[in-house]
Order: structure tokens, then sequence, then C-alpha cells
């Protein structure tokens, strides 16, 4: 790009910059240098082409021209366990020490679609997150929390809508319009088959329901975004960065098609679709990761998929710190990893953010660690000056080497899976790549591989494989006690017994004939919700309609 482009986008920039509202904040440095918003070529560089400026497509540098200028990042805490009063408590805490907003996690029976009482259910009630029978869990879960003014986020996939519409009862009981709500529900059953296994149906039932929900949201809850195309599971399972780049944005691409082929308008649901990144531990590759996500989620809607409106072409999204790079050997250098992987996320211009406590290794956190992990965001927000520039590494010559290298790798990956589809599409490529097995061979061979290299010594983690010698003494650890459990029993019984039974029947037989035909399911199951009916009995009657699944053995 010459000179003169790159002046007249200079202009573009400064133009939008100008019309944006801005944070009233310093915006100097330590010592009291003036910094500009933003910086780029004195003059002529070619590779302007593929960065641009903030603000604009290919959107390399972020969505917004003001940058973290404009606004910050949400400090969004993921956080759940034991019982809904307890977690509850919890989200008080995390609010009142400057949290933005709230990420639920939930227990394995409720991950599984299956009530605290099921027999499978034994032994893991409220241990990985909060358990969450009903709607009446809901409505304590959120007690006190004014659901209208406070974005919520859903980390569950499997049964997502079940427990979204349970989550829309809860806010029905506050008094609050359906339309005010807004956060993000996950609902992505693709990286399930691919990377966790929480899955509950047949791929295409998934979808159907996942279909139907877009359709939803798009008339009930024009806020709420129902489906948040996660990597981050992807990465958790021992992914590459360039496969978690690639895989997580094929999944969006699917969720595309299934939206145009519900006749939706791709300029109205693709500005509902978010996604959720890993943040992992080597600094420069996942500032580079996020960039390259950006520009090809932007160029693929409307150069392949055909969306004409900006909003339609931004990729908003959420990062998690590594899960998987926290070591139980020497666990306070977590909190220095955590920092790291944050510092990363904001750097590549993370929409939201959740930061790992260093005790997660060993348990759910314990309530000091939640609040060092949000400190550690608040930290880089108020004393790093990383806020004052917007994208302040672009233009670097490794950043924008790495950025196109992932971008590269990614759209290789693309051609593979379009190369296993009967019809070409990305859709039907995910589909062939799930029944046979070939995302999870692609990710146990890039995990074997860094497996290798750890036993190898060629790959360091401190406190692991070199620098183990330590002076620390051992944690005190949040434990969740089988009262819990026993507990929570006796509650869902006792509102099993208080429920109108033959409004429960009424309701979940409506939804199953939903199910069954072409009707829209979530209407019936938002019915079944407001009468009590649990999520085992939901989710157990939809698996009587649409049968199980198995995925494929592969060696």
């Amino acid at each position: 790009m010459d000179a003169q482009d790159i002046e007249a986008g200079r202009r573009r920039w400064q133009e939008r910059y100008d019309a944006s509202s801005r944070r009233d904040a310093d915006f100097t440095t330590l010592s009291g240098v003036q910094v500009d918003p933003v910086y780029g070529p004195a003059g002529a560089d070619p590779r302007m082409e593929r960065i641009g400026w903030p603000g604009e497509f290919p959107y390399t540098r972020g969505l917004y021209a003001t940058g973290a200028r404009g606004r910050t990042w949400t400090i969004r805490q993921f956080s759940g366990f034991g019982n809904a009063r307890q977690t509850n408590e919890r989200y008080k805490m995390l609010l009142g020490a400057g949290g933005g907003g709230l990420s639920v996690a939930f227990d394995m029976p409720t991950l599984m679609g299956r009530d605290s009482d099921d027999p499978r259910s034994l032994g893991e009630v409220g241990h990985c997150g909060v358990a969450i029978d009903s709607a009446a869990d809901m409505d304590v879960l959120f007690d006190g929390i004014p659901l209208g003014d406070i974005t919520t986020s859903m980390t569950i996939s499997g049964p997502a809508v079940p427990i979204f519409c349970m989550y829309l009862v809860a806010a029905e009981r506050q008094g609050v319009a359906l339309r005010d709500l807004d956060g993000t529900l996950q609902t992505d059953i693709f990286k399930e088959y691919i990377a966790q296994k929480e899955w509950l149906f047949p791929p295409e039932p998934h979808l159907r329901l996942i279909g139907d929900l877009m359709e939803f949201c798009a008339a009930e809850t024009p806020a709420y975004k129902p489906l948040s195309v996660s990597g981050y599971h992807i990465r958790e399972a021992g992914s590459t960065a360039a496969q978690e780049l690639a895989f997580t944005l094929a999944d969006g691409f699917g969720y595309v098609e299934l939206g145009l082929s519900r006749g939706l308008d791709l300029n109205a649901f693709a500005p509902g679709l978010s996604f959720f990144f890993d943040a992992h531990i080597d600094f420069f590759e996942e500032i580079a990761k996020f960039r390259a996500a950006r520009r090809i989620w932007a160029r693929w809607l409307r150069d392949v998929y055909g969306a004409t409106s900006e909003k339609a072409l931004w990729l908003k999204f959420h990062t998690q710190t590594a899960g998987v790079s926290l070591t139980a050997q020497q666990p306070d250098n977590n909190v220095v990893r955590t920092a790291i992987e944050a510092l990363a996320a904001v750097l590549g211009g993370t929409n939201s953010l959740h930061t790992n406590a260093l005790d997660e290794v060993l348990a759910l956190p314990s309530e000091k660690a939640a609040e060092i992990a949000v400190r550690t965001q608040q930290v880089i927000m108020e004393e790093t000056g990383v806020v004052n520039v917007v994208d302040p590494l672009g233009g670097s010559w490794y950043i924008e080497a790495l950025t196109d290298r992932l971008e590269a790798e990614a759209e290789g990956i693309f051609a593979q899976i379009k190369d296993m589809s009967p019809d070409g599409s990305m859709t039907g490529g995910i589909l062939r790549g799930i029944e046979d097995g070939w995302f999870m061979a692609e990710i146990a061979e890039a995990a074997f591989i860094y497996q290798r290299q750890l036993e190898k010594g060629e790959k360091k983690i401190v406190g692991v494989n070199c620098h183990t010698g330590t002076i620390e003494e051992p944690l005190e650890i949040l434990r969740v006690g089988h009262e819990v459990e026993r507990d929570q029993k006796k509650v869902l019984a006792a509102r099993r017994g208080d429920r109108d039974q033959a409004a429960v029947q009424a309701a979940l037989a409506r939804m199953v004939q939903a199910a069954r035909g072409r009707d829209n399911v979530i209407p019936a199951m938002l019915e079944a919700a407001r009468a009590e009916a649990t999520l085992g009995e939901i989710c157990g009657a939809l698996r009587v309609e649409w049968g199980d699944y198995s995925e494929p053995a592969r060696f």
C-alpha cells in the first residue's frame, strides 16, 4: 500500500475515532508522556493491505477505532460450585470485587442433562460447578442479581437449550422482560463431538435444536447471543494454536450455514454468534491467533457467505486463560502464567476475559484465589498502560508474520474439512470428520507430539521438568462436601412433590410432539420449565425420541 492510501486510511480512522465516545481516563505513560491512540507506518508499507486500521475491514487490529480507550474488556469470572445458594454468594463476592459479568460453571450431572438424584450423578453433584435441576435452582442462583442489568454467560452445550429455558423462567419471575436479557449461551455442540465429549443426542437432532434456538432468540431475546463457538475446549484437549483457530472458525461457518438453511437473515443473526478462545502460554502466538481469527471471519462472512453489514463481519470473543497450562507442582507459579496469558488476550483484542485461579488445577477456586484472579485483570487494566493504544503490537514484524502464518495454516485445514464434505459445505465436512474420528485423531497427534517434547526436555514447564526445587507449603483448597448432594436431592424431591404433575407431563408431551414434527421446540420446552419439569426429565424425554450417540473408535 502506497503512502497516499495509508494517509487516506489514517484519515478514515481519525473520523471514526472522533465520532466515538471515549473513557475519561489518563492516556499517558507512567512518566507522564502523552501517547497517540494508534500508530502506523510513516510511509508506504505493503503489509497495510492485510493489517488495515482499527475499526475497519479486515479488523486485524480490532473491531473498534477507539480500542480500549472507548471501552475495556468485560471482566467475566467463570464460577460455580456446590448448590445454587453457595454459587450465588460467590457471584456477589465477584461482582463486589469488580467483576463486570457472570459466567456460570455447571456440575457434571447438569452438563450431561441428568438430575442430581440420577444414580449416574452419585459423587459428582456440585463438584465441578453448580448443580441445576430445575428453574427453581435458577431462581436461587440469581437471587438478588437483577438479570436485566448484567450480562450472563452460561458454559454448557449438550443441555444448553433447557438450561436457557430455566434461565428465562428465572428472569420472568424477577419481572424482567425477555427482550432486555443480554449474555451468551455456549450451545456449541460441534466442539463436544470434537473435543469435550459432553453431548446428549446424535449430531442431527442437536443441530435441529440449535436451529430452533437461533430462530427463537432472533424473535424473543434479540440481545442474547444463542451461540458461543468454543475453541477453548479444543485447545485444552491438546490441539495446536492453528488447529484451535481452524476447527473453531469452521464450526462457526457450520452454524452460519445452519442459520441460512433456516431462512434467517445473515446480517441479523451473524452478530449473535460469539466465540470463546483459549489464551495459552506462548505469548506472541496467542496474540497472532486472535488477530488472525478476526481477519478470517470477516473475509469469509463477506466473500463466502455474502454478509453486507459491518456487525455481521465482526468476530467478538471471550477468552479464558489456559487451564491446561496450570501445574499442581509449585502452584503459585500459576499466578504468573495466568497474568501472561491474560495480557496476551488483552493485546489480542479480547472482548471479555476470565482469568484462572492458581488452585484450579487442584480444585474449584477458593475465595482468596478467585480474588487474585480478578485482581490480575485489574492490574493489567489499571496499571500497565496497555489500554492506552489500540493494537500496540500492530506492525511488529514478528506479530504480523505469525498472524499470516496462522491464517495460512487455518485455510489449509478449512480445505481439508471441505474436501471431506459430500456436498461441499463446511457443515457436511464437519459431520463427516466427526463420524470418521478425523478431528479426534488430529488433536491426539498434536497432543502426543507435545507430550513427547516435554518428556525429552525440548519444551520446559517450570516446576515440572525444570527448576523443580521448592519451598512451597500445601495449599488450602475448596472442598465440596457430601452434604451438598444429600441436600440437593432432598430439595429436588420436595419440589417434585409440590408441583402440578399433570401440568409437567402435559408440557413434556407437547415438547416431544414438537420434536417429532417440524414445530419449534423452544416454546413447549419453556412451558415445561415453567411447570418445574427437571433437566433430567426434559432431556430424558428427548433422548427417548432422538436416541443416544456413541463416537466411533479410532486407533
